[in-house]
């Protein structure tokens, strides 16, 4: 057998080694557990994440506290104006987070060994490329529900209001429209700061893991309870919100479709443009309704998602590590 020959089965052997740690039951039931509890969560605190969209993206909206800014849009467009685009939401953050938990987990059980010990920096590492996976992957997604959200909003800028932008039926609708009337590439707006977002999650992820082992180490115990799960996601998002925040500001702006001059200009000049328009205070615009839902979702998502992974591998007689 020649050297190539034996090369080339080495590294078939490993391809399918590699396949075989990516392709498992345990990153299925991360998966499934990572979507189901992130769409649990949304619909609960979803009025929040409507009145922080309409916060970042309408310049002449007065930034008050949540409870004011969404008694404010109800009393404008009636209640349920706070559940516009909900479903096309949720349906997105099902498929995202299935995309991320997936690839997050299965980054780890295909990269680290049985020997291997898991570090932040590491944890930081594979949150990273699975953020900037689901990114390329899902932004279309976020891109036309962002519209979808917007669409018979009660705008106080003027330059919305008298923008002309189609109906939208639903979200296959939404994407066709965008993609005939502004081009394809729009369906991506805001994709660069969005990959630089994934140090959100990386960062959100990578507190989590940390404060989770230490919880674990001090209290001896695998699995700990709903209560530190809340709060250990409610620490790792509030961290990772903080640190990005005027990110976001841009990336809400572009994926709205109503700012043109922004979709032209790269991300630095975007937060020069804001600043000198509004102010400093426009980069946390809307932040305050960010923290509450951000902070309260994800701290309800990481325990329902815990539960949930516990439940399904306790019911199947698997162990997870």
């Amino acid at each position: 057998m020649t050297a190539l020959s034996k090369f080339d089965k080495s590294g078939s052997s490993m391809n399918a080694t590699l396949l075989q740690k990516l392709f498992t039951f345990p990153n299925l039931v991360h998966a499934v557990s990572g979507a189901a509890g992130s769409v649990f969560a949304m619909f609960v605190f979803y009025p929040l994440d409507t009145a922080r969209t309409r916060l970042q993206v309408d310049d002449k909206r007065k930034a008050k506290h949540s409870p004011l800014v969404m008694a404010e849009i109800a009393k404008e467009e009636g209640l349920l104006s706070l559940y516009r685009g909900l479903f096309p939401v949720l349906v997105t953050l099902c498929c995202s987070n299935f995309v991320y938990f997936y690839t997050y987990n299965g980054l780890k059980t295909t990269y680290l060994s049985d020997i291997d010990k898991e570090t932040p920096i590491k944890d930081l590492t594979f949150a990273f490329v699975a953020g900037v996976i689901n990114v390329l992957v899902t932004t279309p997604l976020w891109v036309v529900n962002t519209r979808l959200k917007l669409q018979g909003a009660n705008f106080h800028t003027d330059e919305h209001k008298e923008a002309k932008v189609p109906r939208y039926r639903g979200l296959i609708d939404a994407l066709l429209k965008v993609a005939r009337h502004e081009g394809i590439a729009s369906l991506w707006n805001g994709t660069l700061p969005s990959v630089v977002l994934a140090s959100n999650p990386s960062v959100q992820f990578m507190v989590y893991e940390a404060v989770k082992r230490y919880f674990q180490s001090l209290l001896k115990t695998k699995e700990l309870s709903g209560f530190l799960y809340f709060i250990i996601g409610a620490i790792a998002k509030t961290v990772a919100t903080v640190v990005t925040y005027p990110l976001q500001v841009v990336q809400s702006r572009l994926r709205a479709g109503r700012h043109k001059k922004s979709e032209q200009q790269g991300i630095f000049q975007n937060l020069v443009d804001i600043v000198k328009d509004n102010g400093v205070s426009a980069l946390y615009k809307g932040m305050e309704a960010k923290l509450i839902q951000t902070v309260l979702t994800a701290a309800l998502m990481f325990l329902t998602y815990e539960k949930i992974a516990a439940f399904i591998f306790r019911t199947m007689g698997h162990n997870p590590s």
